[in-house]
């Protein structure tokens, strides 16, 4: 009699340690599925919990914890991060017209009667502010794209007739530089999900970072995917450099006028329109790749 109340007694443990391990089981599954969604979306809502085992339940208090100090921060990231943005747009828009005037200056006391010497500074001068210029009305233009990035409207876009566009725009400026560029699109329309007018921008940032790092020649290929490939030689750039090329700031020394903003706002509206853009160097070839999801 004995041996069978024991193993009734062990029939029922095991069924209880089976239901215990379900239930665990189902609450842990049920917190991954919930924290997955909480992390994805803007809500003070925490984790319910289905079971009554005090482990999961001190799991669900400890993740609610981290995810109240997770969300905390992501506001002030994205805070600070507006902040920011706002406070770079005004001063690269106060700083915009003292710095014209001044341009406007220097060009009044050029025309006037000076010696060579005097001359010759002013050159100095005017270069340096015309580069001081030029960066604040790209910083300027980066925090505006920066700010309006989230909002671009998504078309049918024939992406190889703009970037026929946007070479016919700076083909003066590559012959002007003696660079005759070596040109293969699709006859066909490559038609895709994307935003025209941050299109023109991309391609016109990547053109004009060839004729900056450029040793002469240009080698441009589309296939009918819409992948297009920006070839050139640039001795003045490593592989380090290439991959830093998308860096807010970055220039190269030997670059012309560089601002070192113009392939970063190329990849910021390229990731916004869901895309990639990438760089790499293959000896002293420089290759920009643009490519979009099919």
């Amino acid at each position: 009699m004995l041996p069978w109340i024991l193993c009734a007694l062990l029939a029922a443990v095991c069924l209880a340690l089976a239901a215990k391990i379900i239930s665990i089981n189902l609450g842990v599954k049920n917190i991954c599925r919930e924290l997955s969604e909480l992390i994805s979306e803007d809500t003070n809502r925490l984790i319910t919990v289905s079971t009554g085992d005090p482990t999961v339940r001190l799991l669900a208090r400890e993740l609610d914890r981290h995810l109240r100090e997770l969300k905390r921060l992501r506001r002030q990231y994205i805070n600070g991060d507006r902040e920011l943005k706002e406070a770079v747009t005004n001063i690269s828009h106060d700083l915009r017209t003292p710095l014209t005037a001044i341009c406007g200056y220097l060009e009044l006391i050029r025309s006037e009667h000076t010696g060579p010497a005097v001359k010759r500074y002013l050159g100095y001068i005017e270069n340096r502010a015309e580069a001081l210029k030029k960066l604040t009305d790209e910083l300027f233009s980066y925090s505006v794209i920066l700010s309006t990035a989230e909002d671009l409207t998504l078309e049918p876009v024939d992406a190889a007739a703009v970037l026929e566009e946007s070479i016919a725009g700076l083909y003066g400026a590559f012959v002007k530089r003696g660079i005759e560029p070596d040109i293969s699109l699709p006859e066909e329309k490559v038609m895709k999900i994307l935003n025209r007018d941050a299109l023109s921008r991309v391609y016109g940032n990547i053109l004009t970072n060839a004729l900056k790092y450029s040793d002469g020649d240009l080698k441009i290929v589309m296939d009918g995917s819409g992948r297009a490939e920006f070839s050139n030689r640039a001795s003045n750039l490593s592989g380090v450099d290439a991959g830093r090329l998308f860096d807010r700031f970055f220039s190269v020394e030997a670059a012309r006028n560089s601002t070192g903003l113009g392939l970063a706002i190329s990849k910021t509206l390229v990731e916004k329109m869901g895309g990639s853009i990438t760089a790499r160097t293959d000896g002293d070839v420089l290759t920009v790749t643009v490519g979009w999801e099919e």
